[in-house]
C-alpha cells in the first residue's frame, strides 16, 4: 500500500507529465561540423598561432639551409650535384618545420592533455590533423623560396622554373607534416616525439641534400623511402636546361600519394591517441 497522500499523488501527476513533455520537446544536439568548414577553422587558428611563435624557428631553418649551401659550395662546383644541393636544402626548410616541429607539437599536445580539448570539439579528427599540417606546411613557404633563390644565385642555376615550388611545397609539406604528426601522436612520451622529429629532420638533411650518386646502395634505398625525396627530385629536375616535365610530374604524383597515405596514418593516430 502506498503511504503517499492522495493530494501529493494528484499534484505530482502534472509534474511527471511536464517532465515527459520536456523530454519530448527537447531540442536535438547540434550536428557535427562538416569537414571543410572545420578544416578551415583549425587551419586559421593554427596559422595564427604559428605566425606568432614560429617566426624565430623559421628564421633558424632558413639560415641553416643557406649555411649548408654555402658549405657545400666549397666542394661542389655545378652540374647535377649543385642541383641536388639546392633542391635538398630548399625542401629541408619544409622538413624542419612540417616534420620536426609538428612532431614536437603533437607530442606536447598529447603529453599535456591538449588532445582532450580537441576531442570535445564537434569537428572531425581529419580536420584537426589536416588543419595543423596545412598550417605548418604553409608557414614554410617564405623560407623555402628564399633558400631556393639564394641557392640558385650561389650555384649559377636558372631561376626560370622556380614556380614549381608552388607544387613542391604543399605536396612535400603534406607528406612530411603527416609523418611528423604521426610520430608525435604515436610516441609514448613527449621526449621520444622530440627525438623522432629530430631524427626525421636529420634524415631529410643527409639523404636529401647529398647527391644521390654519392650515397652507398643501402642508404640510397632509405632515401627512396623518405617522403621528401620526390619533392627534391622534382625541384632538381627543373634546374636542367630542358626539364623532363613527365619525370617532374611523376615525382610530384608520388609525393602527393605519399602525402595522402601519411596524413591518413596521422588521422588514425589522432583517433587512437584521443580515446586513450
Amino acid at each position: 500500500m502506498s503511504i503517499v497522500p492522495a493530494e501529493a499523488r494528484s499534484a505530482g501527476a502534472p509534474v511527471a507529465q511536464a517532465r515527459d513533455g520536456d523530454r519530448e520537446g527537447a531540442a536535438p544536439l547540434a550536428p557535427r561540423a562538416r569537414l571543410l568548414p572545420a578544416l578551415a577553422a583549425v587551419y586559421r587558428a593554427q596559422l595564427s598561432r604559428a605566425r606568432v611563435s614560429r617566426i624565430p624557428l623559421l628564421f633558424v631553418a632558413t639560415f641553416q639551409s643557406v649555411g649548408i649551401m654555402v658549405l657545400m659550395r666549397g666542394v661542389v662546383d655545378g652540374g647535377a650535384e649543385a642541383r641536388a644541393v639546392v633542391a635538398g636544402s630548399s625542401v629541408l626548410v619544409v622538413a624542419f618545420v612540417a616534420l620536426n616541429l609538428l612532431a614536437q607539437y603533437f607530442g606536447q599536445l598529447r603529453a599535456g592533455g591538449g588532445l582532450d580539448h580537441y576531442a570535445t570539439l564537434p569537428v572531425p579528427p581529419a580536420a584537426v590533423v589536416l588543419g595543423a599540417a596545412g598550417a605548418y606546411a604553409s608557414f614554410t613557404v617564405p623560407g623555402t623560396v628564399v633558400t631556393a633563390v639564394i641557392g640558385s644565385v650561389l650555384f649559377g642555376l636558372p631561376l626560370t622554373h622556380l614556380w614549381i615550388l608552388a607544387a613542391v611545397v604543399p605536396l612535400a609539406g603534406a607528406a612530411l607534416a603527416g609523418l611528423g604528426a604521426a610520430l608525435g601522436l604515436l610516441a609514448p612520451r613527449q621526449e621520444i616525439a622530440t627525438l623522432l622529429g629530430q631524427l626525421g629532420m636529420s634524415a631529410a638533411l643527409l639523404l636529401g641534400v647529398l647527391p644521390a650518386d654519392r650515397l652507398p646502395g643501402p642508404i640510397g634505398w632509405a632515401r627512396d623511402l623518405l617522403p621528401s625525396t620526390y619533392g627534391v627530385e622534382a625541384l632538381a629536375r627543373t634546374f636542367d636546361p630542358r626539364p623532363d616535365w613527365a619525370a617532374v610530374g611523376l615525382d610530384l604524383a608520388v609525393c602527393g600519394a605519399v602525402g595522402v597515405v601519411s596524413l591518413a596514418v596521422a588521422t588514425w593516430a589522432y583517433r587512437r591517441a584521443a580515446v586513450r
